[in-house]
């Protein structure tokens, strides 16, 4: 069992472990959002399937309109119109011009368009302000052209990419089985929200954090019910677990005699590594229990959410073969002093805002691993390395929380 690793050779276990799904699902598109691509997309159609019209206004010969001017405008005979869906059947000759509408197909025989507000209308006629040009014309295949590939196997299906989908023909879409990811708390102190709080009792707010942050990755969270601090009482939820691509536990994998998540492993598992050099998160698990990756975070609630945000969320990634990366690292400019550890790497949790064309970055406050309420108003965590902190007025590394809207 390897111990004291840094954050990247830590890091480099946990995906080495990571076996990316090969389950798809074929998804209608309002149930594909939120999931991952599961295989390259090319474009069914042309958009635009013809030359159209981005505008509302008339179509003609642009030799016709050469010259007009609202001192000496030009007159055509309007032909018909085009409206959108509805395309003018005939052929648009010279001294002549059909009404068109925004994304009504360029009649045959013309190649000019101007807008309706360069225009005045007299019955079967219309007088040119200004000349009719190519300008406001969409080419065929200018969005999107058939046969090319625009989404990709691994891509996060945002809005706009289902979208796009369904402009490119798609009526539902292949998507990667979310992996399901077991969550599962420990210690005789763990007491369910809404139940009486005994003395020396702690709300179970460990599962609902990490669910959370499972569930933004991409996976399907499973809580499991909680167990008591015996090697019999985890055994038994892991057994009842299910079919599972991950199962994380939170508390029992310190030094203590009550830490029976690392026993248990220590008998029935292969730890690959426990504890790594950051700070919060220092007793940081993982290991593989029948063939199951186990991911043991600390018992303190911000410890739990930052080794999932550095840990977790990588192996999710690569299980969903997504092509954006877990997290993202920006700098910016600190407000506040932070403390840097003499030992490990500090994650200090912090407010970040751009302001003046810049990033800043200000404290949450106490960085005590077990004030959650700094993961709740904080948005961000300024990277420190070994022995180095940070004075007000410095450039920082800084990693925003996902979802963080920044």
């Amino acid at each position: 069992m390897k111990q004291n690793l840094t954050v990247e050779a830590a890091l480099e276990l946990v995906l080495q472990k990571a076996k990316p799904l090969q389950s798809i699902e074929e998804l209608p598109l309002v149930a594909a959002y939120g999931g991952i691509l599961g295989a390259n997309l090319s474009s069914k159609v042309n958009h635009p399937y013809a030359d159209d019209t981005a505008v509302d206004g008339y179509a003609c010969l642009e030799v016709d309109a050469q010259g007009a001017t609202v001192g000496n405008p030009v007159r055509l005979r309007v032909i018909g119109q085009s409206p959108a869906g509805k395309p003018f059947a005939g052929t648009v000759g010279s001294g002549e011009a059909v009404q068109v509408f925004t994304g009504a197909p360029i009649p045959k025989g013309a190649n000019a368009v101007i807008r309706v507000e360069d225009t005045l209308r007299e019955g079967d006629y219309v007088w040119l302000m200004k000349p009719a040009t190519a300008a406001d014309i969409r080419r065929r295949g200018d969005d999107l052209v058939l046969g090319q590939t625009y989404l990709y196997r691994g891509d996060l299906l945002t809005p706009g990419r289902v979208g796009l989908a369904a402009a490119m023909g798609y009526a539902t879409l292949p998507v990667i089985r979310r992996p399901r990811v077991g969550i599962l708390s420990t210690g005789d102190e763990v007491v369910e929200p809404g139940e009486p709080l005994p003395y020396g009792g702690v709300y179970n707010s460990n599962s609902y954090s990490v669910a959370g942050l499972v569930l933004e990755a991409g996976g399907e969270p499973v809580i499991l019910p909680k167990v008591s601090d015996s090697v019999e009482g985890i055994r038994t939820q892991l057994q009842r677990a299910g079919k599972l691509d991950l199962l994380i536990t939170t508390g029992g994998v310190s030094m203590g005699e009550y830490d029976i998540v690392r026993q248990m492993l220590e008998l029935e598992g292969e730890i690959h590594f426990w504890k790594v050099r950051l700070q919060p998160g220092g007793p940081l698990l993982f290991a593989t229990w029948n063939g199951l990756p186990l991911m043991g975070l600390p018992g303190n609630p911000v410890s739990a959410m930052v080794t999932f945000l550095l840990f977790g969320r990588p192996f999710l990634f690569k299980l969903l073969g997504r092509t954006d990366p877990p997290y993202q690292q920006i700098r910016a400019v600190a407000d506040t002093a932070f403390e840097a550890n003499p030992t490990r790497r500090a994650y200090r949790r912090a407010v970040l805002r751009w302001e003046n064309d810049r990033y800043h970055v200000a404290t949450t406050g106490n960085q005590s691993s077990a004030v959650l309420n700094s993961m709740a108003v904080g948005n961000a965590l300024v990277v420190l390395e070994v022995g180095r902190p940070a004075r007000a007025g410095e450039w920082v590394e800084v990693i925003p929380f996902p979802g963080a809207g920044l």
